[in-house]
Protein backbone atom coordinates (compact mmCIF):
# COMPACT_ATOMS: atom_id res chain seq x y z
CA UNK A 1 0.00 0.00 0.00
CA UNK A 2 0.84 3.24 -0.63
CA UNK A 3 1.39 5.67 2.39
CA UNK A 4 0.61 9.30 2.51
CA UNK A 5 2.89 11.43 4.95
CA UNK A 6 1.24 15.30 5.06
CA UNK A 7 3.29 18.11 5.84
CA UNK A 8 2.51 20.18 8.36
CA UNK A 9 4.98 22.88 6.66
CA UNK A 10 2.09 23.82 4.95
CA UNK A 11 -0.75 23.26 7.71
CA UNK A 12 -2.04 26.73 10.04
CA UNK A 13 -0.07 27.04 12.55
CA UNK A 14 -2.39 29.42 13.88
CA UNK A 15 -4.75 26.05 14.17
CA UNK A 16 -1.97 23.67 14.15
CA UNK A 17 -4.06 20.65 15.76
CA UNK A 18 -6.75 21.11 14.39
CA UNK A 19 -4.97 21.10 11.21
CA UNK A 20 -3.44 17.69 12.44
CA UNK A 21 -6.96 16.26 13.05
CA UNK A 22 -7.77 16.94 9.85
CA UNK A 23 -5.43 14.69 7.72
CA UNK A 24 -6.39 11.92 10.17
CA UNK A 25 -6.81 9.61 7.50
CA UNK A 26 -3.60 9.74 6.00
CA UNK A 27 -0.39 7.22 7.35
CA UNK A 28 2.07 10.04 8.71
CA UNK A 29 2.21 13.26 9.66
CA UNK A 30 5.75 14.41 8.30
CA UNK A 31 7.03 17.65 10.63
CA UNK A 32 9.76 19.48 8.82
CA UNK A 33 12.52 20.86 10.82
CA UNK A 34 14.88 23.50 9.73
CA UNK A 35 17.86 25.52 11.71
CA UNK A 36 18.48 28.29 9.04
CA UNK A 37 22.10 26.60 8.48
CA UNK A 38 21.51 23.58 6.78
CA UNK A 39 18.83 24.99 5.15
CA UNK A 40 17.89 28.99 4.98
CA UNK A 41 14.49 28.69 6.36
CA UNK A 42 13.61 28.58 9.83
CA UNK A 43 10.98 26.18 10.99
CA UNK A 44 9.86 24.47 14.41
CA UNK A 45 11.77 22.16 16.94
CA UNK A 46 11.44 19.85 19.92
CA UNK A 47 9.00 22.07 21.88
CA UNK A 48 6.65 21.83 19.00
CA UNK A 49 7.20 18.13 18.25
CA UNK A 50 6.58 17.75 22.15
CA UNK A 51 3.17 19.79 21.80
CA UNK A 52 1.71 18.02 18.57
CA UNK A 53 2.90 14.47 19.84
CA UNK A 54 -0.76 13.91 22.04
CA UNK A 55 -3.07 15.78 19.49
CA UNK A 56 -2.84 12.31 17.01
CA UNK A 57 -2.53 8.82 16.94
CA UNK A 58 -0.26 8.93 13.91
CA UNK A 59 3.09 8.01 13.45
CA UNK A 60 5.60 11.35 13.55
CA UNK A 61 7.70 11.84 10.52
CA UNK A 62 10.26 14.04 11.65
CA UNK A 63 12.81 15.17 9.03
CA UNK A 64 15.57 16.97 10.27
CA UNK A 65 17.27 19.19 7.66
CA UNK A 66 19.85 20.59 10.26
CA UNK A 67 23.49 20.75 10.65
CA UNK A 68 24.93 17.68 12.75
CA UNK A 69 21.61 16.17 13.59
CA UNK A 70 23.67 13.72 16.01
CA UNK A 71 23.51 16.15 18.41
CA UNK A 72 19.32 16.43 18.59
CA UNK A 73 18.38 13.52 17.14
CA UNK A 74 17.48 12.00 21.18
CA UNK A 75 15.73 14.85 22.00
CA UNK A 76 13.64 14.71 19.05
CA UNK A 77 12.93 10.89 19.92
CA UNK A 78 12.31 11.71 23.22
CA UNK A 79 9.82 14.67 22.14
CA UNK A 80 7.74 12.12 20.66
CA UNK A 81 9.08 11.83 16.63
CA UNK A 82 8.28 7.82 15.49
CA UNK A 83 10.73 8.22 12.75
CA UNK A 84 13.59 10.34 12.14
CA UNK A 85 15.91 11.17 9.12
CA UNK A 86 19.10 12.79 8.79
CA UNK A 87 20.40 14.39 5.65
CA UNK A 88 24.06 12.39 4.80
CA UNK A 89 25.20 15.92 3.56
CA UNK A 90 24.74 17.10 7.09
CA UNK A 91 27.62 15.92 8.79
CA UNK A 92 30.65 13.24 8.07
CA UNK A 93 29.44 9.91 7.35
CA UNK A 94 30.52 9.43 10.81
CA UNK A 95 28.30 10.55 12.53
CA UNK A 96 25.43 9.94 10.28
CA UNK A 97 25.98 6.17 11.24
CA UNK A 98 26.13 7.56 15.43
CA UNK A 99 22.91 9.23 14.87
CA UNK A 100 21.33 6.45 13.42
CA UNK A 101 22.70 4.60 15.73
CA UNK A 102 21.27 6.71 18.92
CA UNK A 103 17.77 6.85 17.21
CA UNK A 104 17.26 3.00 16.99
CA UNK A 105 18.76 3.04 20.94
CA UNK A 106 15.62 4.90 21.20
CA UNK A 107 13.43 2.27 20.12
CA UNK A 108 12.20 4.80 17.00
CA UNK A 109 12.63 4.22 13.31
CA UNK A 110 15.81 5.79 11.42
CA UNK A 111 16.11 7.12 7.97
CA UNK A 112 19.06 9.24 5.58
CA UNK A 113 17.82 11.65 3.31
CA UNK A 114 19.35 12.76 -0.24
CA UNK A 115 19.30 16.37 -1.65
CA UNK A 116 18.42 16.40 -5.04
CA UNK A 117 22.59 16.88 -6.27
CA UNK A 118 23.24 13.81 -4.31
CA UNK A 119 23.84 10.58 -6.43
CA UNK A 120 22.38 7.15 -5.23
CA UNK A 121 24.96 5.57 -4.23
CA UNK A 122 25.26 8.18 -0.98
CA UNK A 123 22.44 5.88 0.66
CA UNK A 124 25.32 2.54 0.71
CA UNK A 125 26.97 3.35 3.70
CA UNK A 126 23.30 3.38 5.45
CA UNK A 127 21.28 1.18 3.50
CA UNK A 128 21.13 -2.15 5.37
CA UNK A 129 20.96 -0.28 8.85
CA UNK A 130 17.88 2.02 8.43
CA UNK A 131 14.21 1.93 7.85
CA UNK A 132 13.30 4.78 5.14
CA UNK A 133 15.50 6.71 2.77
CA UNK A 134 13.98 9.77 1.86
CA UNK A 135 14.59 11.09 -1.80
CA UNK A 136 14.24 15.34 -2.02
CA UNK A 137 12.18 16.11 -5.23
CA UNK A 138 12.65 19.77 -4.51
CA UNK A 139 15.57 21.46 -2.51
CA UNK A 140 15.10 21.37 1.03
CA UNK A 141 14.01 24.49 2.42
CA UNK A 142 11.06 26.05 1.51
CA UNK A 143 7.67 23.97 0.60
CA UNK A 144 5.41 24.19 -2.56
CA UNK A 145 8.20 24.07 -5.34
CA UNK A 146 8.01 22.08 -8.35
CA UNK A 147 8.56 18.66 -8.69
CA UNK A 148 11.79 17.39 -10.12
CA UNK A 149 10.97 14.77 -12.19
CA UNK A 150 14.55 14.27 -13.21
CA UNK A 151 14.68 12.65 -9.86
CA UNK A 152 13.12 9.48 -10.59
CA UNK A 153 15.96 7.74 -12.13
CA UNK A 154 18.00 8.47 -8.85
CA UNK A 155 14.43 6.77 -7.06
CA UNK A 156 14.68 3.77 -9.96
CA UNK A 157 18.05 2.86 -8.65
CA UNK A 158 17.58 3.23 -4.75
CA UNK A 159 14.35 0.96 -4.91
CA UNK A 160 16.65 -1.19 -6.59
CA UNK A 161 19.25 -1.30 -3.83
CA UNK A 162 16.35 -1.56 -1.39
CA UNK A 163 14.90 -4.83 -2.90
CA UNK A 164 18.17 -6.27 -3.23
CA UNK A 165 19.86 -5.39 0.08
CA UNK A 166 17.44 -4.27 2.84
CA UNK A 167 13.50 -5.23 1.24
CA UNK A 168 12.33 -3.88 4.51
CA UNK A 169 13.01 -0.30 4.31
CA UNK A 170 10.75 2.27 2.98
CA UNK A 171 11.45 4.90 0.30
CA UNK A 172 9.86 7.90 0.53
CA UNK A 173 9.43 11.15 -2.13
CA UNK A 174 8.99 14.76 -0.79
CA UNK A 175 8.75 17.67 -2.78
CA UNK A 176 6.25 19.00 -5.21
CA UNK A 177 4.06 15.22 -4.92
CA UNK A 178 0.21 15.97 -6.22
CA UNK A 179 -2.37 13.72 -7.72
CA UNK A 180 -1.01 14.06 -11.12
CA UNK A 181 3.12 13.56 -10.04
CA UNK A 182 2.17 10.73 -7.08
CA UNK A 183 1.52 8.85 -9.93
CA UNK A 184 4.94 9.42 -11.22
CA UNK A 185 6.94 8.96 -7.79
CA UNK A 186 4.76 5.20 -7.06
CA UNK A 187 6.13 4.05 -10.92
CA UNK A 188 9.53 4.84 -9.87
CA UNK A 189 9.37 3.08 -6.65
CA UNK A 190 8.41 5.14 -4.19
CA UNK A 191 5.97 3.95 -1.08
CA UNK A 192 6.16 6.92 0.94
CA UNK A 193 5.14 10.38 -0.47
CA UNK A 194 5.17 13.28 1.51
CA UNK A 195 2.82 16.25 0.39
CA UNK A 196 2.14 19.46 1.73
CA UNK A 197 0.10 21.86 -0.24
CA UNK A 198 -1.67 19.14 -2.17
CA UNK A 199 -3.06 18.36 1.01
CA UNK A 200 -3.35 21.49 2.97
CA UNK A 201 -5.46 23.30 -0.48
CA UNK A 202 -7.32 20.86 -1.44
CA UNK A 203 -11.44 21.01 -0.37
CA UNK A 204 -11.81 17.62 0.22
CA UNK A 205 -8.35 16.43 2.11
CA UNK A 206 -9.50 12.69 3.04
CA UNK A 207 -10.26 12.82 -0.97
CA UNK A 208 -7.20 14.23 -1.71
CA UNK A 209 -5.45 12.05 0.62
CA UNK A 210 -7.05 8.92 -1.41
CA UNK A 211 -6.23 10.47 -4.59
CA UNK A 212 -2.43 10.71 -3.55
CA UNK A 213 -2.35 7.13 -3.45
CA UNK A 214 -2.46 7.03 -7.11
Amino acid sequence: MIKIAPSILSADFANLERDIRRIDTADYVHVDVMDGMFVPNITIGIPVVMCIRPTTALPLDVHLMICRPVRYVEQFCDAGADLVTVHVESDTEENIHAAIDKILAKGKRAGIVLKPATPAEAVLPFLEKVNLILVMTVEPGFGGQKFMADMMPKVSAIRALIDERNPCCELEVDGGVDPVTCKTCIAAGANVLVAGSAVYKAEDIPGRIAALRG
